[in-house]
């Protein structure tokens, strides 16, 4: 059986293929990363799969959706009603589940309906967060009964993380107490005790939380109103800017990328990463909180794998928690898994190579198993 995932942005996919023999055990035969506003779908998704062993058709593919909303705890089979239902969720995810939805119709016309689809949905691993983490300070008529409330993304990467740190640490019981740190284009912070995750930064929407690479973050809500007034726009298009325009770009009026914006001599540069890594900061010492102490720090996405400078800013000051690094590790760390905590600190600080992919691989062939009855497969290597 060969497997296809599909892991959209809003101007970028990942692209790749597994092969699943008799035994149940999978490899990785390719992938690719393409980016920019105009892709062509039908192109990319033929040209990718043509080299598989079953021609040009995969036998099944898996979609990572962003927002599940409260409907969607768990992988799902893509049919009409669950894409009517993903497109009713795109206010709260603009960028992505639109995105992503484009990538389904794409493959629909390419291989026909009754090829199965899996929607792997970001929300899902937050689904059981405790209420207090979960819910804003509204009334029910107002917040919960309105949908309204925390559901927090990226879930997959921080169900990545938290996965492979657990293999790393078996002499701690489900990973133990563990904050984990995607830093992409997307950023967003999560505390998980044994698996549980306690709390998240990212909330209603992916633009709550930490500063990002061209989204704000937290923001007080009366800027909006304020901003509406002050440019004479609509409220849709001051979230357009605080989603498109602000972040390390707007800050710094330039680069939105930490690494060239550390090399940046310019005042606005290094204020724009001095602001990115006092808000980790801030949200590492509020879950530490939360967790009631802390095992593991992992560092993960494209940042977070390939920037030393960002990392050591990040953790600056936190010796009083338990949490030293080594520099020499941490400057050799850049798109590798490393350990990078000093040898006397009782904090582990890890980097670690998200695998998205590989559990978008799984979550599909469990779905199409559990369709036909046969026992689920073992996980990707």
């Amino acid at each position: 059986m060969t497997l296809l995932t599909v892991n959209s942005g809003s101007t970028s996919v990942k692209l790749a293929l597994y092969e699943v023999d008799a035994a149940g055990a999978y490899a990785l035969l390719d992938s690719e990363h393409h980016s920019g506003s105009q892709l062509d779908r039908h192109v990319l998704l033929r040209s990718f799969t043509s080299g598989t062993g079953n021609g040009e058709t995969p036998q099944a593919i898996a979609h990572r959706i962003v927002h599940g909303g409260t409907r969607f705890t768990r992988p799902t089979r893509i049919d009409r009603d669950v894409i009517a239902a993903i497109e009713q969720l795109s206010p709260l995810a603009p960028l992505h589940n639109p995105a992503a939805l484009r990538w389904v119709q794409a493959a629909r016309e390419l291989w026909g309906e009754q090829l199965p689809q899996v929607a792997v949905f970001d929300t899902a691993f937050f689904t059981h967060m405790p209420r207090r983490a979960a819910e804003y300070a509204l009334p029910a008529s107002l917040g919960v009964e309105r949908g309204v409330r925390r559901y927090g993304f990226h879930g997959l990467a921080h169900e990545f993380m938290w996965q492979r740190w657990c293999e790393l640490n078996p002499q701690l019981p489900d990973g133990g107490r563990l904050i984990t740190l995607q830093l992409g284009g997307g950023c967003s912070v999560a505390a998980i005790d044994r698996g549980r995750p306690l709390d998240t930064s990212m909330g209603f929407s992916p633009l709550e939380g930490l500063m990002m690479a061209t989204r704000a973050g937290d923001i007080d809500a009366a800027v909006v109103p304020y901003l509406e007034q002050q440019l004479s726009a609509s409220g849709a298009e001051v979230i357009e800017l605080l989603n498109n325009r602000c972040g390390l770009a707007g800050v710094a009026g330039s680069k939105s990328n930490p690494s060239e914006l550390l090399e940046d001599g310019a005042p606005q540069a290094q204020f724009a990463v001095e602001l990115y890594c006092y808000r980790i900061r801030k949200y590492l010492g509020a879950f530490m909180a939360v967790l009631e102490g802390c095992n593991g720090i992992v560092f993960g996405g494209g940042v977070g794998e390939h920037a030393p400078g960002v990392r050591s800013r990040a953790l600056a000051g936190l010796g009083w928690a338990g949490v030293a690094l080594d520099e020499a590790r941490n400057q050799a760390a850049r798109g590798s898994e490393a350990l990078i905590s000093a040898a006397d600190a009782t904090v582990g600080v890890q980097v670690i190579a998200v695998d998205e992919e590989s559990l978008l691989a799984r979550a599909a062939a469990a779905v199409r198993a559990r369709r036909s009855g046969a026992p689920p497969t073992a996980a990707p290597e």
